[in-house]
């Protein structure tokens, strides 16, 4: 058109060149604002065919397998974020409990991300085996328990879904037969010779045997309905029927789909937009299966206004994927970010192990944050887990070359712990709790010093000790437990001998009252050993055992020497090495002390003896003297005390 105009503008000599020109601009710009019209027009409409073609794609697959619909209401959770142990639980649960079919997807998602952890976890188990056995000839063997159960479950997910598949398509097909007969038939049934009555209900068994006819292929899907919907159409349009029944149907259908268009509208505003395409997708199921045709006058109007709906609810749907596609690119951005972070860690020299830790833990924040984070765009997916792998087993190469050169510690560590193992078994099973205890409390804390061990040794040796502490400790406790109620019957005992000893009064012979004391000392030795809560009562005891002694003429050593046994007596059935280590280094200070004032005073002797005037200092020599012999006197009470608590420690 526009080159019509040119040609016949350029044969006429009646315009200036400037009106000639100014013409041809004028036409242009109206030519291409028309050309833009169409462009926009045309681009509206294939947006709408495409919002429509998504619905009825959808409607056609849930219409062969309706189990399909309950996807929609399991929400799909971001897997690549998920570790595998919960990746493997979210699998049990979906297999579990939900219609085979409506899992399709998270199944897909979950074995997705599951297998690219695995991939990624064994390579990193594979490089460190070879690291640690470089000159091997084997293969390299992983047992993983938790792919083993995620097996299992994919396994019985792909089972359930072939049975379903099975049952499924041996009715998909004669469904089909019978809707096709059904198609048939309608067409058949414009016949003027037959009776209208006949007809119609002819029409409505054919309506009725349609509802019921059962799922087809999704692919016959919307072919079949269209023909049905024609066939349905042109029997209304054409065939003499009972004209006031027929505008009543129509009647009916069109109420019917305003009350969608009205609800279609409502929908627009809900703010769960997938919420909302899903209602939509049921509505435009309802319209095209459950409900007739509406008189010709309204068919096309009635239908451009739910389609224009629907392209704008399409639309509200796009700016969302918008939105999701824009999180994808700012989570690609972090991801690279964490990928670049662990290639410069792969760079970073350091000479010891607990700096190698360090680093270690570096990189697992990172691996965690780079799982942690949201999905990326499906086209950078594949390249992006690349460069993760290459970079985090750059670094493990890096790491693995230092941990080379540690090997031969590792092993003697292995030793070390293998001899650990190898006494808490041979002592797992000793009666003689109060040596044992110690001795086995001395092995864990000496298994707490011990460095690592290769990681291939790590976790059976750590079983092994664990089974045989734990296997003692167990034995300990229920020990313990039945001591209990002895130990509160000797309580109980104690608190009511404290009263009576309260009465008690000396008579005033030596030997009797020493005889007297000694023997409340073994009757109460006798009543047991008290909880370790009311070990309070022993200090009341002791107390009125000094009140007795200070009454006593007894001799300073012989009463003190009575206290401390039974002080070593409490301090040895408490069980407690700690306490009688510290009593024992007491004593031994106590000693040193007085041998140094020994000394001290026996140069002070020596001086005064030396001295001219030593007859005359007489008296104070012979205070130093006394002096010393009391020293010596305390020496030996120390000293004896020290005997008597080596004694107990050899005893034990």
């Amino acid at each position: 058109m526009l080159e019509e105009m040119n040609d016949n503008l350029s044969q006429t000599n009646m315009e200036t060149d400037g009106n000639l020109a100014t013409d041809v601009q004028t036409t242009t710009d109206a030519a291409n604002d028309l050309a833009t019209e169409e462009t926009v027009e045309n681009t509206d409409v294939l947006k709408k065919q495409q919002a429509l073609n998504e619905i009825e794609a959808s409607n056609a697959e849930e219409h062969e397998d309706e189990t399909l619909k309950g996807r929609h209401e399991i929400p799909m959770l971001d897997y690549d974020s998920l570790s595998m142990e919960t990746l493997v639980d979210e699998l049990q649960k979906l297999v579990s409990n939900e219609a085979v079919m409506s899992i399709r997807e998270h199944v897909e998602e979950i074995k997705k991300a599951f297998l690219s952890k695995y991939n990624h976890f064994i390579e990193e188990k594979k490089e460190e085996y070879f690291a640690e056995n470089l000159d091997t000839t084997e293969d390299f063997q992983y047992h993983f328990p938790l792919k083993s159960k995620f097996d299992q479950f994919y396994t019985l997910y792909k089972e359930n879904k072939n049975t379903h598949f099975k049952s499924l398509q041996n009715s998909l097909k004669t469904n089909l037969d019978n809707r096709l007969a059904i198609v048939e038939e309608l067409k058949e049934l414009i016949n003027p010779n037959e009776n209208i009555k006949d007809t119609l209900k002819h029409f409505n068994e054919l309506r009725e045997r349609w509802k019921n006819a059962g799922p087809i292929p999704k692919d016959k899907y919307n072919h079949v309905w269209n023909n049905y919907h024609f066939h349905v159409e042109n029997f209304y349009d054409y065939l003499h029927l009972d004209r006031e029944a027929r505008d009543l149907d129509f009647k009916h259908n069109l109420e019917q789909k305003q009350k969608i268009i009205a609800r279609v509208e409502e929908l627009l505003h809900e703010e769960d937009i997938n919420k909302a395409f899903r209602e939509l997708q049921d509505l435009h199921r309802i319209w095209k299966e459950e409900l007739g045709p509406v008189s010709k006058e309204f068919r096309d109007e009635i239908w451009n206004q739910f389609s224009d709906l629907t392209k704008k609810m399409h639309d509200k749907r796009e700016v969302l994927f918008e939105k999701l596609r824009g999180t994808e690119l700012e989570n690609l951005e972090k991801k690279k970010n964490i990928i670049a972070q662990i290639e410069e860690l792969a760079t970073i020299k350091v000479n010891a192990h607990s700096q190698w830790l360090l680093q270690i833990e570096k990189v697992e924040a990172l691996r965690e944050a780079f799982f942690s984070t949201g999905k990326v765009p499906a086209d950078v997916n594949e390249d992006t887990w690349a460069a993760f792998k290459n970079a985090v087993r750059n670094f493990n190469a890096f790491k693995n070359s230092f941990y080379k050169d540690i090997k031969k510690e590792q092993n003697e560590n292995l030793n070390k712990k293998n001899a650990l193992v190898a006494k808490a078994n041979e002592l797992k099973d000793s009666e003689d709790f109060a040596a044992t205890t110690p001795i086995m409390k001395q092995i864990q804390e000496d298994w707490k010093k011990i460095g690592h061990v290769p990681r291939k040794y790590s976790d059976k040796v750590w079983a092994e000790f664990k089974e045989a502490c734990n296997h003692y400790f167990d034995r300990l406790k229920e020990h313990r437990s039945e001591h209990n109620t002895e130990e509160m019957e000797a309580f109980d005992k104690k608190k009511a001998y404290l009263e009576t000893l309260k009465e008690f009064q000396l008579v005033g012979d030596h030997k009797t009252d020493l005889d007297a004391i000694k023997q409340h000392i073994e009757n109460w030795k006798s009543f047991g050993k008290v909880p370790f809560t009311r070990r309070h009562i022993e200090g009341k005891f002791n107390k009125i055992l000094d009140a007795l002694f200070e009454k006593l003429s007894l001799s300073k050593k012989d009463s003190d020497m009575m206290r401390f046994a039974n002080k070593l007596e409490n301090l040895s059935e408490s069980n407690d090495s700690r306490k009688l280590e510290n009593e024992k280094i007491f004593i031994i200070r106590k000693i040193e002390e007085v041998q140094n004032e020994i000394f001290q005073l026996e140069n002070n002797i020596q001086f005064f003896t030396n001295t001219k005037n030593a007859k005359k200092e007489n008296s104070i020599v012979l205070e130093v003297r006394k002096n010393i012999a009391i020293h010596k006197e305390s020496l030996e009470t120390w000293k004896e005390k020290l005997k008597q608590l080596r004694n107990l420690n050899q005893e034990e």
